[in-house]
């Protein structure tokens, strides 16, 4: 026997895996257009950030980022850490509104 989950069905959709590297953080941004689901695909701790709520997400956590929600993930660990990102609603860059960047990207 076995079991499945289902993210989406005939849903605009774009899939990535994010990976983080030890000791690096995405920009702290919000995103007008779309959501995003996120899962834990490695057991490095991943900071996550979504809105006022800060925690460390655990390997197969699912995590919730809705349609402009600030949010941010970094990996505070020794190992690179992937996230499987999926984001619900039209996919654009120019979508991203950086608040903190530790790249200095606008």
């Amino acid at each position: 026997m076995g079991a499945f989950q289902s993210f989406t069905t005939n849903t605009q959709v774009t899939v990535k895996v994010i990976t983080v590297q030890p000791g690096s953080r995405l920009s702290l941004q919000t995103h007008e257009h779309r959501a995003e689901m996120w899962q834990v695909l490695d057991d490095a701790p991943m900071d996550i950030t979504v809105d006022d709520r800060q925690w460390q997400a655990v390997k197969g956590e699912l995590i919730w980022v809705p349609q402009g929600a600030v949010h941010r993930m970094g990996n505070s660990g020794t190992t690179p850490a992937r996230i499987l990102e999926v984001g619900y609603g039209h996919f654009d860059e120019d979508d991203i509104v950086r608040i903190e960047d530790d790249y200095q990207r606008s």
